[in-house]
């Protein structure tokens, strides 16, 4: 019971400061205040969310992707190297 409590603190504490951080908009009693905070908010919540930036050059990009497919190739011929050894008659 008591390590509940415990973890139980334990999370309010931890978690309180992301919620704070949220509330702290109401209570400011000017409204251009107030305004400006939600605003603050708004753009640092567009920002967690801005997508990655598109890539536009496919050259790069299948140059990636036949060296990924390459190395996973040798990887699996290593491994296919690997188990011939381990493996005898099976």
């Amino acid at each position: 019971m008591k390590l509940l409590v415990l973890l139980a603190s334990c999370l309010l504490f931890v978690a309180s400061p992301a919620l704070a951080e949220v509330e702290t908009c109401r209570f400011i009693q000017a409204k251009p205040e107030r305004e400006a905070c939600y605003a603050r908010q708004e753009a640092a919540l567009a920002a967690k969310r801005k997508p990655e930036p598109a890539i536009t050059d496919t050259r790069s990009t299948d140059a990636r992707i036949i060296e990924s497919l390459q190395q996973m190739r040798r990887d699996d011929a290593e491994v296919y190297r690997s188990v011939n050894g381990i493996c005898r008659g099976c």
